[in-house]
């Protein structure tokens, strides 16, 4: 399971800026009888037992956890809401069974307080995303069964495992950990990253079944229609550790060797289990642009703000001296006039950009010798610019102290996997555009069984109208309370937002197999709460 780290700092920023964003007229509230599911009907599908398996969006997830009301407002819950109209039957989740669940943005979790970390919420003034904080020696939400048994589902009323659960999605999981059995053995719990104790805490047979075997079990056992939704994490989770292959590695798209399938054989794979068989029908989506993102579009790329007199010292201490090395590296060819214009830094009274480690640029190490010792840590440093992506995860050690002068971001370069370079942002764009285009050709391939659900198309048309009315709803595509239908972390929807991606599917569906399935009311679904006192 990975892990991002957040800081209050950062995420003030993200607060402060939503709160400029342009003023949107919000329509009030209009009670009206909802009497859409008196007309709703089936088509040609058959929504009787409908299993879901998917990732992160698709479990619920939401403010940096896996919490009970979260997942009770799961996209796939949603869907099985409004298939309740036309037949539908139960939909058992395996319930997590805690208010706050556990963060997984923050690590270590719990940190050196020994008090558990859950789930965000907006706090204080100016407002920013905290967790809450549980009592100490409540290991309530701990995703070890080892101190923490209730972790461990066992099952609900309706539902045991597994063969009778619905929903077999999980947070934070690569398309391909679906398909082995490594995912949910907690033999190798701590030894092999692709084990994630939220498959594993009730996967039907730890270090044996899978989450795409259980799914199939379920579906064997009167299933009648599937969501399949993975792969999103594929990207997302890169994008999220600033495009480092040694945080969160970029799934290929085609075959490398045993151990790097690719995403074309991995998602054949699990299509073709699900079709095999035949009397089955679903519905499969392609995923949203990443860095339309408010976790990737709320920090500007000088988010720190230096007064004249600090800005003024930085100068003379750090800039000047390391600029001069640059003049010098380019008089004796170690590099070119453009990289070392590209590099050279600039501290200003106002807000500055951030200091960290391009990978792409030379490596200057081995000519930082001599009067130019001191520079070593600048080997391969820029300050970033407007063509830069920062995720909120940097704000774990921008602004760190490190000793006297030594400050992360400012005079400390950061490290790679705080950064997305425009390079990173081509592959990651890229790869993003060659999976969801395998995705739809699997979906045509499959015509007459599957459903596609163009999510890539429906985010992309929202950001630009950058506002809908919707049931006399404002949503807006940000996490700005109270229109936004991101939660606290910028990544994952809240409830009003998983709602709203549920229409999406409501109408691929409706369109494939001739139903009148109603879409969800968004006024019944939470958005992001409004700040709160600690």
């Amino acid at each position: 399971m990975k892990s991002l780290k957040y800081s209050i700092y950062i995420i003030t920023l993200l607060i402060a800026g939503a709160c400029e964003q342009e003023v949107i007229d919000l329509q009030p509230p209009v009670v009206v009888e909802d009497n859409s599911c008196a007309t709703a009907a089936s088509g040609t599908a058959d929504f009787t037992k409908f299993v879901a398996l998917g990732s992160s969006y698709t479990a619920g997830f939401q403010a940096g956890a896996l919490f009970t009301e979260g997942q009770n407002n799961s996209l796939a819950k949603i869907l099985s809401t409004q298939f309740a109209c036309a037949g539908g039957g139960a939909f058992n989740q395996p319930t997590i069974g805690n208010e706050f669940g556990y963060n997984i943005f923050i690590s270590p979790n719990p940190p050196a307080d020994n008090q558990i970390r859950g789930r965000l919420f907006l706090q204080g003034t100016p407002p920013a995303p905290a967790p809450h904080k549980f009592a100490l020696g409540d290991l309530s939400a701990a995703p070890n069964p080892a101190i923490n048994p209730g972790f461990m589902y066992t099952g609900s009323t309706g539902a045991v495992p597994s063969n009778q659960l619905n929903n077999f999605s999980v947070q934070a999981v690569f398309l391909g950990q679906a398909l082995i059995p490594q995912t949910g053995n907690w033999a190798v719990a701590g030894v092999d990253p692709r084990f994630n104790p939220f498959y594993g805490r009730f996967a039907s047979n730890p270090g044996t079944s899978t989450m795409l075997t259980d799914a199939i079990g379920s579906l064997t056992n009167g299933g009648t229609f599937f969501l399949f939704w993975l792969g999103m994490d594929d990207v997302l989770l890169h994008a999220a550790f600033g495009g480092d292959p040694t945080k969160a590695p970029l799934t290929p798209l085609d075959f490398v060797d045993a151990n790097n399938p690719g995403f074309k054989i991995l998602y054949n794979n699990a299509i073709g289990g699900l079709l095999a068989n035949p009397t089955l029908e679903g519905v499969v989506a392609n995923y949203p642009e990443i860095f339309t993102m408010p976790h990737f579009t709320s920090v500007p790329y000088n988010p720190i703000p230096l007064p004249a007199e600090t800005a003024a010292s930085l100068t003379t201490n750090v800039a000047n001296n390391y600029n001069a090395f640059l003049d010098y590296a380019v008089a004796n060819g170690f590099i070119s006039e453009d990289e070392g214009a590209k590099r050279k830094i600039e501290y200003k009274a106002g807000q500055n950009p951030i200091l960290f480690n391009d990978e792409t640029l030379t490596d200057l190490a081995p000519n930082m010798v001599g009067p130019f010792a001191g520079l070593a840590p600048y080997a391969k440093a820029r300050q970033t610019k407007n063509t830069d992506i920062i995720p909120l995860s940097t704000g774990s050690v921008l602004g760190v102290v490190l000793g006297p002068n030594l400050i992360q971001g400012v005079t400390v370069p950061l490290g790679d996997q705080y950064v997305l370079i425009p390079s990173e942002i081509t592959e990651i764009n890229t790869r993003l555009a060659d999976f969801n285009a395998h995705v739809k050709s699997v979906a045509d391939a499959n015509s007459t069984r599957l459903a596609f659900a163009d999510v890539n198309k429906a985010m992309k048309d929202f950001v630009t109208a950058k506002a809908y009315v919707i049931d006399n709803v404002t949503i807006t595509p940000s996490l700005a309370p109270p229109t936004g239908i991101y939660s606290e972390e910028g990544l994952h929807p809240n409830s009003r937002g998983y709602a709203f991606i549920a229409r999406t599917f409501i109408d691929a569906i409706n369109t494939k197999f001739g139903s009148t399935i109603p879409k969800p009311k968004l006024g019944n679904y939470k958005a992001t709460a409004l700040p709160i006192n600690p």
